[in-house]
Parts: structure tokens; sequence; C-alpha cells
């Protein structure tokens, strides 16, 4: 077994998005957005189940106009994951969803305008136990808060967020989630870290606008490291300029890595060298391809050699380390098999679900 950090988790009031429970002791959920257009419902649909495929917990759509939320409503019955509205300053949307079975509103209460209107919302809300998520941006700060920070800075986010949830105190609603998000690593997790000492309420995490695939990972596992392992955070998300199946999977990746969260294979490859003794970068990548489909917690090691492959082996599920004459499996620490090049990926896909069955 492998060491087992101690992460002390920030103790959040527990909030539910549909049937999935956030914060408190709840495992800390997965989600992203879709970047069809809403009014074409298929392909909405489509992008919605191929992010269940991969082990999504929540996805969000964005709802700009009441068109768009009579598509809504269609997409909502076709889905069974539960799903959040992304509304932006008219009450009237935030209002048609609700009747239209969301899971979750994400509106900033100031920015929807007279008291009337984000009252009406949130009486609709609490109704329905509909929960509110309050999404901060650094790119969309109040102007008043522009001109007196000078720039996004930590504190000026915390007060744009302290704001909207005064709004929700004052009408006595505490179903709420919060996300304080700039495309900074430092400016990012220095907010999270200053509001998380202030409220009990769920946070939402994100490094907004991080980038492409790979700059964007990279990115957003460093920010949400950094929190996650400081006990912070009760929901994610990797925003990157990427299919959002990629969201999930490096979501699932940064949380397995800190051992926080379990699903899918968590595949153990060696960056490979001339000591390989067969070729490891293309056996992990067509591993990784045949095996997306397994959402069951599994850790596999490929190995390309008996320098590192042995140890490596011994302490995952299913291993595999290069040989000479023929490689060696293992199963559950202990060698098994021996297996010829020509048969690598098969026989470790066949050995893996045959575990899992």
């Amino acid at each position: 077994m492998y060491y087992q950090p101690d992460i002390k988790r920030r103790v959040s009031r527990q909030i539910y998005v549909g049937n999935v429970p956030i914060g408190g002791d709840a495992p800390i959920a997965v989600q992203s957005m879709t970047n069809t257009d809403t009014c074409d419902v298929e392909a909405t649909v489509a992008q919605i189940r191929a992010l269940q495929s991969v082990g999504a917990d929540l996805a969000r759509v964005s709802v700009p106009s009441l068109e768009a939320a009579e598509a809504f409503s269609r997409i909502r019955q076709a889905v069974d994951i539960p799903l959040i509205a992304d509304i932006h300053f008219d009450h009237k949307i935030a209002l048609r969803v609700a009747e239209l079975g969301v899971d979750c509103l994400r509106i900033n209460p100031g920015n929807i305008g007279r008291e009337d209107r984000v009252r009406s919302v949130v009486d609709a809300a609490r109704d329905k136990n509909i929960p509110i998520r309050i999404g901060v941006n650094a790119g969309s700060l109040e102007k008043d808060l522009q001109k007196k920070y000078g720039e996004p800075t930590p504190d000026a986010l915390v007060e744009s967020a302290q704001r909207h949830i005064d709004i929700l105190d004052r009408l006595d609603f505490p179903n709420f989630k919060i996300s304080l998000k700039a495309s900074d690593v430092f400016t990012t997790v220095e907010a999270y870290r200053k509001l998380a000492t202030q409220i009990e309420q769920p946070l939402h995490l994100g490094i907004t606008e991080a980038g492409g695939l790979r700059a964007g990972s990279v990115k957003s596992a460093i920010g949400l490291g950094m929190l996650l392992a400081d006990g912070i955070g009760d929901t994610i998300r990797v925003s990157l300029a990427a299919d959002p199946v990629q969201e999930i999977k490096v979501g699932f990746d940064i949380l397995k890595s800190l051992h926080l969260r379990h699903k899918g294979i968590n595949l153990i490859a060696c960056p490979s060298c001339s000591r390989q003794n067969f070729d490891v970068i293309k056996v992990t990548n067509e591993l990784e391809e045949r095996l997306e489909d397994i959402l069951q917690p599994m850790d596999v090691a490929v190995i390309g050699c008996i320098v590192n492959g042995p140890g490596e082996a011994r302490e995952v599920h299913v291993g595999l380390t290069g040989g000479t004459p023929q490689n060696l499996l293992y199963v559950d620490g202990k060698p098994q098999y021996k297996v010829s090049n020509e048969e690598l990926v098969d026989t470790l896909e066949q050995r893996i679900r045959e575990k899992l069955r």
C-alpha cells in the first residue's frame, strides 16, 4: 500500500445538487460544463452522456435565453445526471428553469437587479429545494471593486463574494455553494483560503480559463492541488479549452493523485529508457484507450525493466515489469504470468477485467 496522507478536509455545510451531496463528509464531486448550443438539444444531450460515461457527477449547462430554457426542459428529461443551469442577469430565466426541474442555479444574486427580482428567485429556489451557486470570476468583478483594488486581487474576489452572500443571508437562504475563480493560480488559491475561514458553505474549486489541454491541466493541478491538500474544496471543475470529457478525466486524476477519490484505473507507468524490454509508451497509450470505460478503482503499473518494475508491481492490483526473455505479470503483488511482448496489451486488459469481475 502507498502512503496515505492525513488531509483534514474543511468542515462545510452539506447541500444537495439533485441526489449528489456536496460538502460535509461527501466525496469531492467532479463536474464539467457543456459547450454545445443549448438549443441544440440532441448535441447537448450527447455531450452530457459522454461526460457521464467517464464518471461526471454533475453537469452545468448555459441557459442564456428563455428559448434555451425551453430546450433545457427537454435536456432535463433526456438525462439522469444532476444539471446546473448557468444564468446571468435575467431573473425570468432562473424562474423558468426552476419550474422545469433544474438541480442548481448558478446565478449571482447581486447581478439580478431589483430586490423583488432577487427575492422571487430565492423564494423559488427555497420552495423547490434548489441550491444556488455563487460564481465570482476575476474577469467580471464589479466596477467599483476594480477601481478600489486596481486589479483582481484575492481581497477583491472575497469582497465580491461577500456582497452576494450578504444578499442570501438577508433573505435567510443558506442553501448555496460558492466559487472564487481567477486565471492566476496564486490569486485563486489565496482567495479561497481567505473565504474558507469566513463561511460554512461548500466551495466549488476551479482555475478559470486555465488554457488548453496540456497547460490548463498543469495549471489546474497545481492550483487545485494546493487547495485540496489544505482540505479546501467540495466540488471541482478543471476549465480547459478542450473537449469537456477531458475536464472530467483530469479532475479525477487530480483527486486520485491526492488519494482523495478513487474512480477508474490509476495507471502508473515509467517514462521509459533504453533499459525497457517493451515499448512502454505504446502499451500505456493502448491500455488507457481500452480501459476508459472502467469506473471502478484499480491500481495498475506498467514498468519497462526489472530495476523498478518488481517494486512497483508488488504495490498494485495488477502490475507488469519488463524482463528478459519474457515480461512478468503480477496480480495482487505476486508474480503470476510470463507474457511475451506481442501479448502484453491483450493479456493485461484480460487480467484487469477478470479481477474487476
